[in-house]
């Protein structure tokens, strides 16, 4: 066990207006200020309140990191917030904050080929180091598939077995992924499959260490944007990579798949999904994790496929992705030791609210995890759906 906790101040005293607000507001979720349950948030300074009534989502999650408050199921918290849409009730300056926020993304291209490294540089690139003791063995960041499976490692092999199978891959064929990540579905596919493999990432640090776990493979891992890719491939799959598209450039994205695309070819997109269309990205999430990010729902999805590709199958699988965030967080905790002097603090409090906050969003159902398979309408044959 980690002491990060230790030497927390006292519960704050909540005898104010502001304590009876937030009070009322969270009490349809079943939270309570200083309560007794292990989802109630435990404020240990008044400074909180200022926080999250000027900036919403951010200041709760700033707060957070520098220990104003805390909470012993922090994923369950957040999995009632969501469930109960306590966004919608936002109060204070924070409004104008959400209004700003919503314009800022509906009139400019945040993903534009200028920002689209911005992710890598400030997210992947973090530490290998980090990823490798949190992750399994393939390093897959991405939801893994756990009908079948006992633990991370073999929810992960047959997530990557599921993708495989859903591609119809054949030896000698020429597999495109973009958003390769550090490697592991080119190096299965390349190793179980016999296929030629061409791997895409925005991250210098992925790149490297991709190429290492693929050397002696027929894999080629490039630094470089999606849009800048020219050939063709019998297979092209994408996973946990749409969601840094954004949607002003999902018609751009599937035009390049389409041109990448062998008239008799199969397209696997592997992407985090949303219930509804979001208006506004979260702020907190955007300045600290995943700058540019947009998560895609349904209706922006086939919005965008229409004339383009057909559907062959749709799969969603979102719970899976609650476990599977709990297991990183596992990984990570038991890490900590060896990673606490390169990191610090501040760091191992982002990361907790990072995953154990996208635990309780795909907990909720408001967060969901889709695989589909997409062809052109002239491909030849008939294709069956895998589970």
């Amino acid at each position: 066990m980690n002491n990060v906790n230790a030497g927390r101040p006292t519960p704050a005293n909540l005898d104010t207006n502001s304590a009876k607000i937030i009070n009322k507001l969270f009490e349809h979720a079943g939270i309570r200020l200083n309560g007794e349950q292990p989802w109630d948030m435990q404020i240990h300074d008044p400074a909180f309140f200022q926080k999250m009534f000027a900036t919403w989502e951010l200041g709760i999650g700033e707060s957070y990191m520098d220990g104003d408050w805390d909470c012993e199921q922090l994923d369950e918290f957040f999995y009632r917030v969501t469930s109960h849409d306590l966004e919608q009730t936002v109060v204070g300056p924070a409004k104008i904050g959400f209004f700003l926020e919503i314009l800022r993304q509906k009139f400019f291209n945040l993903q534009s080929r200028k920002r689209a490294f911005q992710v890598g540089e400030q997210h992947y690139d973090i530490g290998n180091d980090l990823f490798e003791l949190m992750l399994d063995s393939s390093m897959m960041y991405s939801c893994a598939y756990w009908p079948k499976a006992e633990n991370l490692e073999q929810a992960q092999l047959h997530k990557l077995d599921l993708i495989c199978r859903k591609l119809e891959l054949k030896p000698g064929e020429r597999l495109l992924d973009i958003g390769c990540g550090w490697g592991g579905l080119a190096r299965h596919a390349a190793q179980q499959h016999q296929v030629d493999v061409v791997g895409v990432t925005i991250s210098k640090e992925q790149q490297k260490l991709a190429r290492q776990r693929c050397a002696g493979l027929p894999v080629q891992i490039e630094l470089t944007d999606y849009r800048q890719l020219t050939g063709q491939f019998d297979k092209i799959v994408s996973v946990g990579m749409f969601e840094h598209v954004g949607a002003k450039n999902y018609d751009e994205y599937f035009d390049v798949v389409a041109r990448l695309l062998k008239p008799d070819g199969l397209f696997l997109l592997h992407s985090i999904g949303n219930y509804e269309t979001e208006k506004k990205r979260d702020v907190w999430l955007d300045k600290y994790i995943f700058p540019n990010g947009h998560l895609p729902s349904a209706k922006e999805i086939t919005y965008a496929l229409e004339g383009k590709f057909l559907i062959q199958d749709w799969h969603n699988f979102g719970q899976d992705y609650d476990r599977t965030l709990m297991a990183w967080w596992d990984n990570f905790e038991k890490a900590w030791p060896t990673l606490q002097d390169k990191y610090g603090e501040r760091f191992y409090r982002m990361w907790k609210y990072f995953i154990l906050s996208s635990a309780g969003f795909f907990r909720s159902g408001q967060g969901q995890l889709w695989q589909l398979v997409l062809s052109k309408r002239g491909r030849k044959g008939l294709y069956r759906s895998v589970r």
